[in-house]
């Protein structure tokens, strides 16, 4: 009797937290859902670029395998490879094709290397494989699949941690009535946000650098551009993980309720983040990628680590960074108002 009454007891408290009842329903359900979008993508069409002495046969081959084949001049060719806005540019050397590859994903290249394969066959004897020159503008031929998501793993890891100790001691700080004596005090709610985002922050900005230095020179993950960049890139996405966390665990009353937020905020961004491509998607899944942080770091961390990409190529994602961790912020001292009205 005794056991059931422990039964019931837990039975109710379920009930009686009818949050944590809904999400044990809701969120798996949603993660699948999601996961149902991603994988059932359609299959990557590679961009390729070909040079006009490339034969119509090649050309008809290579369409016919669902490639998006257009006429390019080299120097045309190549300005596309660098806005990444084609995969592959092929041109005729003395009667022997030449292939210049984006090179930044290791899946892309081999599928355009098929492709090309394929559709050179024709002019070769059966006997005999087509040969061509492969140059690499990323990347190379012995880049490995962890080089290519590794960036976006130190982003989401970065993140996914900072967001869940930020979190969970900020609710400590409420439960303890630390938050509660600070609000008894003449200090301002956006001094009061301050004092605590600077202080998490000094952590968290060791835990992002000490996670990036290991990636690089413990797991020698590939990189190509500037160190800075990368710790630059880590410490923002850190406080926007840091901002987000503290936002969120004002609406959570427990531990329990701030980990329910993790397959709600956290979980989906894995999924628009760079680790799938985003190109087999459908448009409007697609969309959903634009109001995602992790989105931003993990291609502004792709495009130093990996295409050794500066300022430039990066500042967009820098400012978005940085105006989400201000935004996030912001909200932060508007939702102290539920504590203390100033």
């Amino acid at each position: 009797m005794r056991v059931w009454a422990i039964v019931l007891r837990i039975i109710r408290q379920f009930f009686r937290d009818k949050r944590t009842l809904a999400l044990m329903i809701v969120a798996p359900m949603f993660v699948l859902f999601l996961m149902n979008l991603v994988f059932n993508e359609k299959d990557y069409q590679p961009a390729i670029a070909v040079d006009s002495s490339v034969p119509t046969i090649v050309v008809d081959k290579l369409e016919k395998q669902d490639a998006d084949v257009k006429e390019l001049t080299k120097a045309t060719a190549r300005k596309q490879l660098e806005k990444q806005q084609i995969d592959a540019f092929i041109e005729m050397d003395e009667g022997a094709p030449e292939i210049t590859l984006e090179g930044s994903d290791p899946t892309v290249n081999k599928a355009v290397l098929m492709s090309v394969q394929k559709a050179f066959q024709e002019l070769v004897p059966r006997t005999s494989s087509p040969k061509f020159k492969t140059t690499y503008l990323h990347g190379s031929e012995d880049m490995k699949l962890f080089d290519y998501f590794g960036p976006v793993l130190i982003g989401f890891f970065v993140f996914f941690f900072v967001f869940l100790i930020a979190g969970v001691s900020f609710l400590r700080e409420r439960a303890g009535g630390t938050l509660e004596r600070l609000l008894s005090t003449p200090l301002r709610r956006w001094e009061i946000v301050a004092g605590y985002i600077i202080g998490f922050g000094i952590f968290t900005t060791f835990q992002a650098s000490l996670i990036s230095w290991f990636a690089v020179d413990v797991l020698d993950m590939m990189m190509e551009g500037s160190f800075v960049y990368v710790l630059l890139i880590t410490f923002l996405l850190a406080m926007t993980a840091l901002t987000l966390g503290m936002l969120l665990s004002a609406f959570a009353n427990n531990e329990l309720q701030m980990m329910q937020f993790i397959p709600l905020v956290v979980i989906p961004q894995v999924f628009f983040s760079g680790l799938f491509n985003l190109d087999t998607m459908e448009d409007w899944l697609r969309f959903l990628s634009v109001v995602m942080p992790l989105t931003y770091g993990a291609d502004a961390l792709r495009e130093i680590m990996v295409r050794g990409s500066g300022w430039n190529e990066i500042a967009k994602d820098v400012y978005v960074l940085l105006g989400f961790a201000v935004l996030f912020m912001i909200l932060n001292v508007v939702a102290l108002k539920k504590y203390r009205k100033l």
